[in-house]
């Protein structure tokens, strides 16, 4: 056993001499799309350990997609961050609604002063999450180390369930397909001339931070290129407020894309992304929903840091590519970059068109 693993089951038998036995679970996580795709093998786990308990998730609104209809799942619970329950008011009336459900144990799986309020303004008993932000609010905690990045995300969210006497093996998420969502997106592809047995390669353009995309007019030669050389049809997608860089892109293009950004829901987007035969994409949510529903990916990222490198933030499973330069950057500056994101523009079409090659020619 590894000395950072030894020390986490340590501290968790020094939380609780006898494993959680939960009877009405409910599972947090309040941050983007691609985290909540890669807390799944979490909810695997506790469905293996504990088949007959109330099992529910709490996500975003924006996020409710890629949970609903989950197997594992008897309910998914929305909570609307940004819009109704913004407020502090409507948090609490939210975190007092929780009582109806009778929760006896609370995961949090990524510290937020919200996710540690919330199960304790609902009452909830047990609550488990890690020793940051508001950690007092919690009666099980962990440390937390996701920052050094020397595992994945979902290895590390799989920690937190040693306070259940589980071990899990190696992570792999599970996102549905829904059949509603197959049949629009069957529907849109024949509307656009994309026939069944043809090479479909999706190219997300977008990500949640500038320093971590690469620039349109490169993504739109990778995608003329494998166009007019593969005969590859190419679909781009976004979502709704990011549908301008697909947009960029499709202006810069020699060869008509098939744009559907901003124009999929989430659920659509993961019946898409299972059709494709690739997926090349900057840092984002996309990446772990394709990687989920069996798509490889060409994973494009940017800022090196230990918490922000593909070791944690990578796709999950085989057959993907990650591309990233060293440009020896020793702090990252995100956003505020003064080398103008060398480790982007360092990055040449022609690797991305390789890369992808590699993938579609397996």
């Amino acid at each position: 056993m590894s000395s950072t693993r030894a020390s986490l089951t340590s501290h968790a038998s020094r939380l609780t001499s006898q494993p959680l036995l939960p009877k009405r679970l409910l599972v947090i996580r309040l941050d983007r799309l691609g985290d909540v795709v890669l807390s799944t093998p979490v909810l695997q786990a506790l469905r293996q350990q504990f088949p007959h308990a109330f099992l529910a998730m709490m996500v975003r609104s924006a996020c409710l997609d890629v949970v609903a209809q989950h197997p594992c799942l008897n309910d998914v619970i929305s909570y609307d961050k940004e819009g109704r329950h913004r407020r502090v008011r409507a948090t609490v009336r939210f975190a007092r609604g929780l009582s109806r459900y009778e929760f006896d144990t609370a995961l949090v799986l990524h510290p937020s002063n919200r996710s540690h309020w919330i199960p304790w303004l609902a009452g909830i008993p047990v609550r488990i999450g890690y020793n940051r932000k508001c950690p007092w609010l919690l009666t099980h905690r962990l440390p937390h180390r996701k920052q050094e990045g020397a595992r994945h995300e979902a290895a590390y969210t799989l920690e937190l369930l040693q306070v259940f006497g589980i071990s899990p093996g190696d992570p792999k998420p599970l996102v549905p397909i829904r059949p509603q969502a197959l049949e629009r997106v069957t529907r849109l592809l024949a509307e656009s001339g994309v026939r069944e047995g043809d090479a479909l390669v999706a190219v997300h353009p977008s990500a949640s931070c500038v320093s971590k995309r690469w620039m349109p007019e490169r993504f739109a030669q990778v995608a003329d290129r494998l166009m007019a050389e593969r005969g590859a049809r190419v679909c781009l997608v976004a979502g709704e407020s990011d549908a301008v860089f697909a947009h960029e892109v499709a202006e810069r293009m020699r060869h008509p894309a098939v744009n559907v950004a901003g124009r999929l829901s989430v659920a659509e987007l993961v019946a898409l992304l299972a059709r494709c035969r690739l997926l090349i994409s900057n840092d984002s949510g996309p990446v772990h929903i394709a990687a989920a529903v069996g798509t490889p990916v060409v994973a494009l990222f940017g800022r090196n840091q230990a918490g922000l490198s593909p070791q944690r933030w990578g796709p999950l499973g085989g057959g993907h590519i990650v591309l990233q330069k060293d440009v020896g950057c020793v702090t990252c500056l995100a956003h505020n970059c003064d080398i103008e994101f060398r480790c982007l523009t360092s990055l040449s079409v022609d690797e991305v068109y390789q890369a992808a090659l590699g993938v579609l020619d397996r």
